[in-house]
C-alpha cells in the first residue's frame, strides 16, 4: 500500500529549527503522516507555536528550546529526548541563518563565523549527539538542508553568500560522509538542496538589499534563470522530505536532491 511506504506511525522526528518557515512545515507533514514530532528551537516560543499547531492538526509534537549551534544545549538536548522517550528516529537538520548579499572580501569575519556557527556547526553537533539514540532503530534517517547556492556559484547580480554556500557545501560533505560512516549500522543520511524559496525568513533576509526596487530585480532574475519561471515554498518542498524519512526510500543514501525548478539544470 502506497500509505504504508510513507507511514510514519510509531516513529519519532527531531526538527532543529523547527520553529517556522522549512521547520514547520517539515512538523507539520511528518506529524499528519503519523510521526510524533519533536520542534526545536532558539525561540521557545515559535517551537510551542509549532507543536501548538500539530496538535490542532491531530498529531503529536514536543517543543524544546534549545541553541543548536551551543555545545552544552545540545548535548543537554540529546539527554532530554533519551529521557522523553525513545531518542528519534529522524533528524532534520534545518537549523539556519542567512546573511547579507555582498562579495567575499565585503564580509566582516563575526558574521562569516556566525552562519557557519548557526548553519553547519549545529548540525554536526545534532549529529554527534543524536546519531546514538538512532542507532539499533527501525531505517533511522537523517536529513540535511543543504543549498543550491553550497552546489554552484552565482553570478553576484543574482546573490553572492560565500558562508552561506560554504556552509552548505560543508552540510553536503557533512551528509556524504555520515552516510559513508553509518550504513552497515542501517543509518541513511541525505541532503535536500532547495532553490529560492519564499515565505520563509531565510528568503526575506537574503538579498537585504536597500530599496523594494532593488529586491524586485533579484525577483525577477532569478525566476528568468529558473527553468520553471517561479519560486517555490516550504509547503512544495515537505513531501520531499518525508520522502525521505520514510521506508518508500529505505535505500536511498548519500544523495543530494535538489528542489530547485531546475536553476542547477542550466
Amino acid at each position: 500500500m502506497i500509505e504504508e511506504r510513507f507511514s510514519m506511525d510509531g516513529r519519532r522526528a527531531g526538527a532543529p529549527g523547527g520553529g517556522g518557515g522549512f521547520g514547520r512545515a517539515f512538523c507539520l507533514i511528518l506529524a499528519e503522516a503519523g510521526a510524533e514530532v519533536v520542534a526545536v528551537d532558539i525561540d521557545g516560543g515559535e517551537a510551542e507555536t509549532t507543536a501548538a499547531l500539530v496538535a490542532d492538526a491531530g498529531g503529536v509534537a514536543l517543543a524544546i528550546e534549545c541553541d543548536v549551534a551551543d555545545h552544552a544545549e545540545v548535548e543537554g538536548l540529546s539527554s532530554e529526548l533519551a529521557k522523553s522517550g525513545s531518542g528519534v528516529d529522524v533528524l532534520i537538520n534545518n537549523a539556519g541563518n542567512s546573511p547579507p548579499s555582498r562579495k567575499v572580501a565585503d564580509i566582516p569575519v563575526e558574521e562569516w563565523d556566525d552562519v557557519i556557527s548557526v548553519n553547519l556547526r549545529s548540525a554536526f553537533l545534532c549529529s554527534r549527539y543524536l546519531i546514538p539514540l538512532m542507532l539499533g532503530g527501525d531505517d533511522p534517517s537523517i536529513i540535511n538542508v543543504a543549498s543550491v547556492l553550497g552546489m554552484r556559484g552565482f553570478h553576484p547580480e543574482v546573490i553572492s553568500q560565500a558562508g552561506y554556500a560554504a556552509s552548505k557545501a560543508g552540510m553536503i560533505g557533512l551528509t556524504l560522509q555520515t552516510a559513508a560512516d553509518y550504513g552497515e549500522q542501517g543509518l541513511r543520511a541525505n541532503a535536500v538542496a532547495p532553490g529560492w524559496h519564499l515565505g520563509t525568513n531565510l528568503s526575506k533576509r537574503a538579498g537585504n538589499f536597500a530599496t523594494p526596487e532593488q529586491e524586485a530585480r533579484l525577483q525577477q532574475t532569478i525566476h528568468q534563470r529558473i527553468p520553471l519561471q517561479r519560486a517555490s515554498n516550504a509547503e512544495e518542498l515537505a513531501p520531499l522530505i518525508l520522502y525521505l524519512a520514510s521506508s518508500a526510500s529505505r535505500f536511498v543514501s548519500g544523495s543530494v536532491l535538489t528542489h530547485d525548478g531546475g536553476w542547477t539544470a542550466i
